[in-house]
């Protein structure tokens, strides 16, 4: 049985990672180092077996592929594994080759046959979803509807994740009185990830704020009222933030050459460092993290935070 941690979400270099669509297409590697690798030893192939769409298998399967940076890999989708002829197709595909199926099948017939096919062509394989749905039956005592491509519940779980992402977009970049209704309030300059953090928290329940340091213009007075435990600070290499802000001024045609120059650029971290050490939030550095992994921890420090104010002891009156 292969392990996948399910709590990392790393982000590969487009130079390691190919995804093949169905039907398969193969993309291969650009840079010619890359290329002698892969000449020496073919790529290990995961096969995303699904009946709908896949994306459940394609996350873990990323969370795997980051456990081994110097591993090449294949990425190749099967979605709307329908039948049992599909099934036997994608498994010819894996046969006598460095292949791993990766499955995410909800009828117990399908589970069965494609182990069966697995072990048959001696390909590795993962069932992704039929343990954990055997477990739960065992401890609810209920039995899974068994139907694929089920979608979520439009719950108050849900409810409330659209609330959070509306709220994100309405605050973002400093905009609006919001700070104090935040779960989440972020601190940094330009281009350190405020607005796609902000996002990507609201699609995880919490209501985040963000507010942009910008040289010469002082933050908003609201941000040293709020819950300083609810504050995190954010910074990000001298050199790669200029990066991302050539990149971007290329793009977009921006006249303002200072802003990826990199003088400006230290002297707008320092400001941004000085306002951390002002409001006393903690700082996530950025550069080599990925979105999903940045807000995991921005989560984990407000709530660590929030349970120490919590319990810290209350002031004696006078």
């Amino acid at each position: 049985m292969l392990f996948i941690d399910g709590d990392a979400h790393p982000q590969l270099p487009a130079s390691r990672r190919r995804v093949s669509p169905s039907p398969p297409q193969r993309v291969f590697p650009r840079s010619v180092a890359t290329l002698l690798r892969v000449n020496a030893r073919p790529p290990v192939e995961l096969h995303v077996v699904s009946d709908s769409t896949g994306e459940t298998a394609a996350r873990l399967v990323s969370a795997l592929e980051g456990q081994f940076p110097d591993l090449e890999f294949e990425e190749i989708r099967h979605p709307r594994a329908e039948s049992l002829d599909d099934l036997r197709l994608a498994v010819n595909r894996m046969r006598g080759r460095r292949a791993v199926a990766v499955y995410t099948l909800v009828e117990e017939e399908m589970r069965d046959t494609m182990r069966a096919l697995c072990r048959s062509a001696k390909v590795h394989y993962c069932d992704l979803l039929g343990h954990p749905i055997d477990a739960v039956r065992r401890v609810s005592g209920q039995a899974a509807t068994m139907k694929p491509g089920s979608r979520p519940p439009l719950n108050s779980q849900y409810f409330r994740r659209m609330e959070a992402i509306e709220f994100a977009v309405k605050y973002d970049d400093g905009v609006g009185r919001g700070l104090e209704d935040a779960d989440i309030v972020l601190v940094g300059v330009s281009r350190t990830s405020k607005t796609p953090l902000s996002i990507y928290l609201g699609y995880l329940g919490h209501k985040a704020a963000n507010v942009p340091v910008v040289k010469g213009i002082a933050p908003p007075q609201e941000l040293f009222a709020v819950d300083p435990a609810k504050v995190v600070g954010l910074t990000i290499d001298a050199d790669r933030l200029s990066e991302i802000r050539r990149a971007r001024v290329r793009n977009l045609g921006a006249r303002n050459r200072n802003y990826a120059e990199l003088m400006e650029i230290y002297e707008e971290l320092e400001e941004a460092s000085k306002l951390h050490r002002k409001l006393g939030c903690p700082v996530i550095e950025v550069s080599e993290l990925s979105i999903e992994e940045t807000a995991h921890r921005i989560i984990r420090l407000v709530d660590e935070r929030m349970a120490e104010a919590r319990s810290a002891p209350a002031p004696a009156s006078a």
